[in-house]
């Protein structure tokens, strides 16, 4: 048994955990769990817990059912909303086969291989993600708490308690926050996280996530993530900030001589170059709903053009200037993702573009600093060289499904359930007549 494994059946017997909850992700990142009693954790630490993978979306079918989750100990903590006396616990799991084999459904399975290919390529990569979120009265519709904007800290952010507990929550979860605030739409907030390793982020999305929404209803309210929910508002992102430190801890995006003057190396310089070539074949994974391209398309700061810039907030990859010549600081925000995305698959696509470009030494394009892209028509758009993401869920599909190198990453299982489950969900979609359609034509036609 490893100290981890010891330290949670005596953290267990200590504080009095009556359940402790196995979690982990559909292919789609929708959280999923069963209860297990503390009695039965050492033999789950050697044997797994087996549940019905029929069950869950993109694992397997009725035929391959049977699956093992295998909690990870290091992922140990309390729910801090649940109450201390009969105290619920949680660990984060791998899924296996009942033959012991990693099951290839396992987004944490995708992400650890791709973290695995970078270690081996000689870095180890960071990443911080800034997820945004809406809070409305209740499921039932888009009903905002207040008018609030940018930073707003008066009577016009009602949710700056709720944002308080989320973060004493999450720290009290072992996930450090930066920094939290108002956001620019109406009721809308973002929670930044400290950068760490891409796999403990992934948890750490995921709770946050979980934490978000437990908190909104103590308070009686609704947390959503969906990208685009209000029409005339801004959507919601999930800005992720990389960098790849080497194994002496050195920056490998950090060169104080750029000629550019960017402080960026010519290992930072392919990798933001794998990562524009390779965005609209992976958008899929990172924008995987229909209503995530409502976002994308929705002008303001969307990130809809296959660019980069230092200050230029309107393009796919932005490099943080706030201290531009502290090497710890140097580090790259892809900024299409949004937070309904599975953030195992996300992080996973995002490393293997930007490792692809160091592989293939990809050139980087010129920088779209200065311009505003939106408000060029698609002949200058061509002239500039600058291409936009997809811009419906059909064309990401459709650039996903011939894509060798998301073939390779995620793998054939996932990479065919996302096709297949994506392009259902795409035909669907195109039946409905919508209301705004209703209201434009049904009185004039």
């Amino acid at each position: 048994m490893t100290p981890d494994q010891e330290y949670v059946l005596k953290t267990v017997k200590a504080r009095d955990v009556h359940f402790v909850r196995f979690w982990f992700t559909d292919v789609m990142g929708n959280m999923k769990s069963f209860a297990v009693n503390p009695n039965e954790l050492e033999h789950a630490f050697e044997e797994g817990m087996g549940f019905d993978g029929s069950c869950i979306n993109g694992f397997s079918d009725t035929a391959e059912s049977d699956m093992l989750a295998f909690p990870d100990a290091s992922t140990f903590q309390i729910l801090p909303w649940r109450p201390d006396s009969n105290a619920v616990a949680r660990m984060f799991c791998n899924i296996r086969t009942p033959e012991g084999e990693p099951f290839e459904g396992d987004s944490r399975l995708i992400l650890s291989r791709v973290v695995q290919s970078v270690r081996e390529a000689g870095y180890e990569a960071n990443m911080g993600p800034e997820v945004e979120y809406f809070y409305f009265r209740d499921s039932k519709g888009t009903e905002v708490l207040d008018r609030g904007g940018y930073f707003d800290l008066t009577e016009l952010d009602s949710g700056s308690d709720l944002r308080r507990d989320t973060v004493l929550a999450l720290e009290n979860m072992g996930i450090p926050v930066e920094y939290s605030h108002h956001e620019s739409g109406p009721s809308q907030h973002e929670i930044d996280l400290r950068y760490s390793d891409a796999c403990s982020m992934a948890d750490a999305v995921m709770t946050y996530k979980m934490v978000v929404k437990e908190i909104a209803a103590l308070h009686g309210v609704y947390a959503s993530f969906m990208p685009k929910p209000l029409s005339d508002c801004p959507g919601s992102g999930m800005h992720v900030h990389l960098s790849l430190f080497d194994h002496d801890d050195r920056n490998a995006f950090f060169d104080p001589n750029d000629p550019l003057g960017h402080h960026l190396s010519s290992t930072a310089k392919h990798f933001i170059a794998g990562l524009l070539h390779y965005a609209p074949e992976f958008c899929l994974v990172t924008n995987q709903y229909v209503n995530s391209y409502k976002r994308l398309t929705g002008g303001k700061e969307a990130p809809a053009y296959v660019s980069w810039a230092r200050s230029n907030r309107s393009t796919l990859v932005r490099i943080p200037g706030y201290r531009p010549s502290e090497e710890m600081a140097c580090r790259v925000e892809m900024r299409n993702a949004d937070p309904a995305c599975n953030p195992y698959l996300a992080f996973a696509v995002m490393l293997a573009a930007g490792m692809a470009g160091i592989r293939e030494q990809l050139p980087l394009p010129e920088s779209s600093e200065g311009v505003n892209l939106s408000s060029l028509d698609p002949s200058k758009l061509r002239e500039l060289g600058v291409q936009k993401l997809p811009l419906t869920l059909g064309n990401a599909i459709e650039l996903f499904a011939e894509s060798d190198l998301m073939k390779s990453v995620l793998g054939e299982h996932i990479h065919g359930y996302l096709v297949d489950a994506k392009s259902r969900e795409w035909r669907e979609y195109l039946k409905q007549v919508s209301p705004w359609e209703l209201d434009r034509w049904l009185e004039v036609l």
